[in-house]
């Protein structure tokens, strides 16, 4: 590698926005070098995406500030070359992909860069047919992007920046919003399109064991604008570096550390698959051995129920086909499935957004249908994935209090109910603070808060935690468990986060095409080859090691884990 010249190289380079009085970025010296993957990891404000601006030139020409030290990229200053000639060289597919299409069909899409290029329409046509055949978009060249879902358009992504014939593919978050097992085949096609195309990619993402399913070359770990680490995925894996900065572990290695076994690089732990576990199987095994699983907890009364359920927006496809499921009183539960499996379209149902077209649902016995949406809102609440979709009050506390107020609750009890409220939930402090200033994890928790106010006995969340690093990510999770705790609130969450659903939820509730499949324990869930795949599920990596070890209760393995990592932290 060093015999080559690189192909990104900073040298000293410090950046600080305008805006701010410390630098993001402090002298930073990395080299990449052609063909290499490298994953950018750190907890959010740690400076990954700032690095990320640098070499797309979005930094300095689009977020001015003071950039001092040397950056080349293929040779140029990207600074000099600005955003439209960098993009010639580095491609960037951006954490919210509906954010970066432009034209109304796919291979439109696909061909705008080469539009603006004035390239003769034969050559275009060639170049659109060959990008698509590469990323498998051909049979939906015609599609509006909208119609696809998630997996597809970050195909159709990567192929509008891969028209310009990219040296670098830059990915940011990539994950953040797929089903696990369209995440894991996102990252099979990046590693087989640049062996093909002879690529060099950078990967800014939290998700790091999904992320490590194929071979990256270097793990770059930052913290506070620095680089602290800069190892293979194998000597960073055998250290304790990540979980000193906040940074989760693959689970199997959580695991293998929890057991006390001791191992190094040399076991090449990046995957489970092949990891060499001899000095690890006896610990595991006695580990699994003398850790006892705790008896199940005492069961409430049914609050919600779905009986044969089905649903459809138009004639054409169910989707929602005979559903029938219960909900108790306390249980915190898992919606799970692929993207367009039925799980926003559940949760529309219960809330009163959509009727159901045969079957019923019951809230503590009673039909849902003679309760109205509002009559509704009073017993089930729900916050959607943005905090910026529901917050509509520029201060804390009116945005709070905007649900009492609107039904007419007198002026001295909402006062009194929503300090409560925020005192529940670690925001009064904040009370008199413009919601502006607040991080997205704080914007979270106000969505919420406006929510609780309103004393819903069911409380219904879209993907909690997509997009958060793994503090901010055990910071909502333990404030929800707090809150299921003090306010006896029910939870059903809707998320693609296995590690989420076998570390915080009681069960798990598994669509695909409509149909629900599973209703278990998430560790017998996540323990189930076929379930997993026809649901677009990850097994758990926690099943692999338990099977290498020769443990032939896998869920049980999974189960004790789950359970001691929980007390453990507590």
């Amino acid at each position: 590698m060093e015999n080559r010249a690189p192909i990104i190289e900073f040298s000293d380079v410090s950046f600080k926005y305008r805006a701010q009085q410390e630098p993001t970025l402090k002298n930073i010296d990395l080299k990449i070098y052609p063909g290499e993957k490298i994953l950018i990891a750190g907890q959010s404000g740690s400076g990954k995406s700032t690095l990320a601006h640098c070499l797309n030139a979005l930094i300095p020409c689009s977020f001015t500030g003071e950039l001092t030290g040397t950056l080349r990229v293929c040779g140029e200053e990207p600074q000099a070359l600005g955003v439209f000639g960098m993009s010639k060289m580095v491609g960037t597919v951006l954490q919210d992909t509906d954010g970066q299409f432009i034209a109304l069909t796919v291979g439109e899409d696909l061909a705008f860069a080469l539009e603006n290029d004035c390239l003769p329409q034969d050559e275009m046509k060639k170049k659109v047919a060959e990008v698509a055949d590469n990323l498998e978009l051909t049979p939906l060249l015609s599609n509006a992007p909208g119609e696809l879902s998630g997996g597809q358009k970050q195909r159709v992504s990567m192929g509008g920046v891969m028209t310009l014939d990219v040296k670098i593919l830059l990915f940011d978050e990539p994950l953040a919003n797929l089903d696990p097992a369209t995440g894991k085949r996102t990252i099979a096609l990046i590693d087989e399109l640049m062996k093909k195309e002879d690529l060099t990619v950078v990967i800014i993402e939290h998700r790091l064991e999904d992320v490590l399913y194929r071979d990256v070359d270097r793990v770059i770990l930052m913290d506070q604008g620095r680089i602290i680490a800069d190892k293979t995925p194998d000597e960073l894996l055998a250290g304790s570096l990540l979980s000193e900065h906040g940074i989760r572990e693959p689970l199997y290695i959580s695991a293998i550390k929890a057991a006390g076994a001791e191992f190094d690089a040399s076991s090449h732990p990046q995957h489970i698959g092949t990891m060499d576990l001899t000095s690890c199987r006896d610990a595991v095994l006695s580990w699994y051995r003398e850790t006892p699983l705790k008896g199940e907890k005492p069961q409430g009364e049914v609050l919600l129920s779905f009986s044969d359920v089905e649903f459809s927006y138009d004639e054409k496809r169910k989707i929602i086909k005979n559903v029938s499921f219960e909900v108790r009183e306390g249980e915190m539960v898992a919606l799970v499935g692929k993207n367009g499996a039925g799980k926003s379209t559940i949760a529309s149902l219960i809330c009163g957004f959509l009727k159901p077209q045969k079957g019923s649902i019951f809230w503590k016995g009673e039909d849902l249908a003679f309760y109205s949406i509002k009559e509704r809102g009073e017993r089930i609440g729900y916050v959607m994935q943005s905090p910026n979709q529901m917050i509509s009050k520029p201060m804390i506390f009116e945005e709070v209090a905007l649900g009492l107020s609107v039904r007419g609750v007198p002026e001295d009890e909402i006062r009194k109910r929503v300090e409560e409220i925020l005192r529940i939930c670690g925001l009064y402090p904040f009370r008199n603070w413009p919601v502006s200033a607040l991080s997205f994890g704080q914007k979270k928790r106000v969505s919420i808060a406006s929510i609780l106010v309103m004393d819903p006995k069911l409380l219904i969340l879209d993907e909690p935690t997509a997009g958060q690093d793994y503090m901010h990510y055990t910071e909502i999770m333990e404030f929800l468990l707090d809150i299921r705790e003090k306010l006896g609130v029910t939870i059903m969450m809707i998320t693609h986060d296995m590690h989420l659903m076998l570390e915080y939820t009681d069960r798990a509730l598994v669509l695909a095409d409509g149909q629900l499949i599973m209703n278990d324990s998430p560790a017998k869930v996540l323990t189930d080859d076929e379930v997993c795949e026809k649901a677009y599920l990850k097994r758990t990596s926690l099943y692999d090691l338990s099977q290498r070890c020769g443990i032939e209760t896998p869920d049980d393995f999974v189960a004790r884990f789950i359970e001691d990592e929980r007390s453990r932290r507590k």
